[in-house]
């Protein structure tokens, strides 16, 4: 039986196979974390809003009875 010390390439294969498998779970982990934590869906959409904007210029009616 060969000494395992000696075999330095299958401790590196092992080391690297550890790595990867803890990367992929830590990565799976965030993004369940992140998504279960993502912003709360609405209930009732909103509703757009009108908005009405009035140009008044030098010359209207309405800024020579103010000024």
């Amino acid at each position: 039986m060969s000494d395992w010390t000696s075999l330095w390439y299958i401790w590196l294969i092992l080391l690297m196979v550890f790595l990867l498998l803890l990367c992929g779970v830590s990565a799976s982990c965030i993004k369940f974390c992140c998504r279960k934590k993502g912003p709360p869906v609405e209930t009732c959409p909103r509703h757009p809003c009108d908005l009405t904007a009035i140009g008044i210029d030098s010359d209207s009616t309405a800024h020579s009875t103010v000024t």
